[in-house]
C-alpha cells in the first residue's frame, strides 16, 4: 500500500507542476524588440508597447503569474498590483520557489489578505488599490490583468452602501447549504463593483489583457474570479431565486437583498471590445500531465472526466464502485458483468461528465495485454454540506467517505491492492494546511480497531482531524501553498496482486 501510496502522490504532483505559473507564462507571453521599438505578443494578438504597462493581479496563482510576467515584459512594466492569499509569499519562500516571488522593492505591489480563502479587510483594500490603478489608465495604455482560483475572496469591492459584514455574511451563508461556485459567484457579482465586467469597465478605454488560470468546470470566464473583465448577463431574478433555493430570503440583511433585487429585471450583454480575455491553465490540462506520468509508473491510465461535481455523498459512491468494477476486470471476477451495469446506471444516474465514453474505457481495460496496474484520473471539484464544527475539506471528507463506502460493501477486491487519492491543486483543503488525503479499503476497519470514530468524523465535518489521528497522519496529502489552482485532481489506483491469474 505505501507503493500506491507513494505513486498516487507522484502522480498528483505531476499535475500540480504542468500548470506551475512560470510554465503557462512562458507559453503565453512574449516580447518582440526590434530596432528601438517593442510588442507585446499574446493571445494572436500584438501590443505595442512604448512605457505603457501596468498589471493587476488576484487569485492563489497570481504571485507566481507575476514574477513571470515581470521577468518577460521586464522594463516596459511601469506600475502593478496584485491581491494573493494570506502567507502565500512565506510558504513558496520556505518551499524553495524562488522563481515564483517577486522581488521586494520592485514595481509590483503585493498585497495579502483572504485568509482561508474568506473576504476580508486587507483583500478588500487590495481591491481599492486596484480599482485606482484601472480608473487611471489612459486610451494608449496596457492592462494585463492576471486572474486565478481563489480571485473572488481577494477582489472585495462591495456596492455602496454594504460593507464588507454584508458581503461576508451572504457568502458564509450560502457556503455553509452547499452552494456551488457558480451559485456564490452570481451573488457576489451582484454585489461587487468590480466583478462581473467592473474591472474592465473601470480600465476603459485602455487595452485590457486578461491571462486566465480556471479553476471551474467547464473553463466560464463569468465564474473565474466572477468574471471581473467579462461582460454580466445576471438578473436580478437569478440572485433571488438562489436565495430562494437555500431559505435565505428573510434571512439576509434589508441592504443585501435590497441590492440583489435592483439588479437588470433581463439579462443584459455589454460589449467590451478593449478587452481580451485568454485562457492558459485549467484542469484538463493538469490531468494531460498525469496521464503520461501515470504511464511511466507502469499503470493504464484513463483520463476519464475533468468536470466532476455533484455531492460528495454520491461522488464517493461512483468511486468506491468504480474500484470494485476493475479489480473484477482484473481478477477475472465472476461479479464483472453486474458491476459493470451497476456503475453504468449510477454514473447515467448522476450525469457524471464523460460517462458516455465509460463502456469504452472499461474495455480499454479488459483488451490490454498484460494489464496488471489501472490508473483512473478525473479532476473538478465537489460539493459538501457543512453539518457540524469539525475541521475538514472536500478533498479529506471524500477520500474518507470512498473508504467507508468500500467498508459498507458486502463485495471485496481481493485479488488487488486499490488506493484513492483526493487533492487541491492549491495545496490547501478548507481551512487546514492539508492539500486533501488518500484512503484504501481496510481504512475504516483500521480505524475502528483504534478506537476512532469514523462516522461521528463524517456527521461532524472532522475529517482532517480524523486523518490526522489514524496512523500519525500519514495519509494526508501535504504540499504546502502550491501557487497555482485548477480544481481538484482525483487519482483512484487499482493494481493487482503479484500471483494472481
Amino acid at each position: 500500500m505505501a507503493t500506491l501510496q507513494a505513486d498516487a502522490h507522484q502522480i498528483f504532483q505531476s499535475a500540480v507542476s504542468a500548470v506551475l505559473p512560470p510554465r503557462m507564462l512562458q507559453r503565453a507571453l512574449v516580447v518582440k524588440e526590434s530596432s528601438g521599438s517593442a510588442v507585446l505578443q499574446c493571445g494572436g494578438r500584438e501590443f505595442w508597447l512604448d512605457r505603457n504597462l501596468y498589471l493587476v493581479g488576484f487569485g492563489k496563482a497570481v504571485l507566481g503569474m507575476a514574477a513571470a510576467a515581470e521577468r518577460i515584459v521586464g522594463r516596459h512594466l511601469v506600475r502593478g498590483v496584485i491581491s494573493i492569499p494570506l502567507g502565500m509569499a512565506e510558504s513558496l519562500k520556505r518551499a524553495g520557489k524562488s522563481d515564483m516571488l517577486l522581488p521586494a522593492m520592485g514595481r509590483v505591489l503585493v498585497m495579502e489578505g483572504a485568509a482561508n480563502n474568506m473576504v476580508d479587510e486587507a483583500a478588500e483594500r487590495a481591491a481599492g488599490e486596484i480599482r485606482e490603478l484601472a480608473e487611471r489608465l489612459q486610451e494608449d495604455d496596457i492592462l494585463l490583468v492576471l486572474i486565478s482560483g481563489g480571485g473572488s475572496a481577494l477582489l472585495p469591492a462591495p456596492v455602496p452602501p454594504l460593507t464588507l459584514q454584508d458581503k461576508q455574511t451572504i457568502t458564509q451563508q450560502l457556503a455553509l447549504r452547499g452552494a456551488t461556485i457558480q451559485e456564490l459567484n452570481t451573488i457576489r457579482r451582484a454585489l461587487s463593483q468590480l466583478k462581473g465586467g467592473g474591472l474592465a469597465r473601470a480600465a476603459y478605454p485602455a487595452q485590457v489583457v486578461s491571462l486566465i488560470l480556471s479553476d471551474v468546470i467547464g473553463d466560464d470566464f463569468n465564474v473565474i474570479a466572477s468574471g471581473p473583465t467579462v461582460p454580466s448577463t445576471r438578473s436580478a431574478e437569478d440572485c433571488l431565486q438562489i436565495l430562494s433555493r437555500y431559505s435565505l430570503r428573510g434571512a439576509v440583511s434589508d441592504a443585501v437583498e435590497e441590492a440583489l433585487s435592483s439588479g437588470p429585471g433581463v439579462e443584459e450583454v455589454e460589449h467590451f471590445p478593449h478587452v481580451h480575455n485568454i485562457l492558459i491553465g485549467s484542469n484538463l490540462i493538469a490531468l494531460r500531465e498525469t496521464e503520461r506520468e501515470s504511464q511511466k509508473l507502469g499503470y493504464l491510465p484513463l483520463l476519464l472526466s475533468s468536470a466532476i461535481s455533484g455531492d460528495v455523498t454520491l461522488v464517493s459512491r461512483f468511486f468506491a464502485l468504480l474500484a470494485r468494477v476493475i479489480s473484477a476486470i482484473l481478477a477475472s471476477s465472476p461479479e464483472q458483468a453486474q458491476l459493470e451495469q451497476e456503475i453504468l446506471e449510477l454514473a447515467s444516474a448522476m450525469a457524471i461528465p464523460g460517462r458516455n465514453s465509460l463502456p469504452e474505457r472499461l474495455q480499454e481495460v479488459k483488451e490490454a495485454r498484460n494489464a496488471d496496474a489501472v490508473c483512473a484520473l478525473f479532476g473538478g471539484e465537489i460539493t459538501v454540506q457543512v453539518r457540524g464544527k469539525g475541521k475538514g475539506g472536500r478533498n479529506q471528507e471524500l477520500a474518507l467517505r470512498v473508504a467507508t463506502e468500500w467498508h459498507r460493501s458486502s463485495a471485496g477486491m481481493s485479488g488487488c491492492e486499490v488506493l484513492f487519492l483526493s487533492g487541491g491543486t492549491d495545496g490547501q483543503d478548507g481551512p487546514t494546511d492539508a492539500a486533501g488525503a488518500s484512503s484504501y479499503p481496510q481504512l475504516v476497519a483500521q480505524a475502528l480497531e483504534d478506537g476512532l470514530d469514523v462516522e461521528g468524523s463524517l456527521n461532524c465535518s472532522d475529517s482532517n482531524s480524523f486523518f490526522r489521528q489514524f496512523q500519525n497522519g500519514r495519509h494526508l496529502l501535504v504540499t504546502g501553498l502550491t501557487g497555482t489552482n485548477v480544481m481538484d485532481v482525483q487519482v483512484l489506483l487499482v493494481r493487482r496482486h503479484a500471483g494472481t491469474p
